[in-house]
């Protein structure tokens, strides 16, 4: 085992088994750049996260996965999706995930809220993340609508 398996993240089936066997949840985080525009920086400006978790609705031994996507510091949220094991892509299957502790309400937050909370969950250091809750917050308008190419769904528009 190299150095990359061994830094505490499990495989897409541990993570499925930590959710089956012992009722606790993972999570996966992935940042979504702007495109870069010639010498200019790329900056995150939202998030997917994948978080596998206990189906309490289907009693003990299922998991579901959660899909939730979005700019950072915006209440508008692109996904915020329940997608059943038989229908995670395999792309997802490649991902490692860290154990972590979720709280249902995580999910009305900013994106970026709710990785602080999924980072303090699983017991990493956060002394160097800015501390969003305290931020100013800033919301679109309800009839705003995220392309579906920011989530990596379907295919961005030529």
């Amino acid at each position: 085992m190299n150095d990359a398996e061994n830094d505490g993240r499990l495989s897409f089936q541990e993570a499925v088994t930590l959710a089956t066997q012992k009722q606790q949840a993972t999570f996966c985080a992935m940042p979504v750049f702007s495109e870069a525009i010639e010498d200019e920086a790329q900056t995150a400006e939202g998030a997917r996260i994948f978080i596998i978790e206990p189906n309490a609705d289907k009693g003990p031994g299922n998991w579901l996965m959660r899909f939730i996507a979005g700019p950072f510091f915006s209440n508008a949220y692109a996904a915020n999706e329940r997608i059943e094991p038989a229908d995670v892509p395999d792309s997802v299957r490649e991902l490692r995930f860290m154990p972590t502790r979720v709280d249902s309400k995580w999910y009305e937050e900013q994106i970026q809220i709710l990785i602080q909370h999924l980072v303090k969950g699983a017991g990493i250091a956060t002394e160097q993340m800015p501390d969003y809750a305290s931020m100013p917050a800033r919301s679109a308008d309800s009839e705003t609508v995220f392309p579906i190419s920011f989530i990596g769904r379907g295919e961005a528009p030529h």
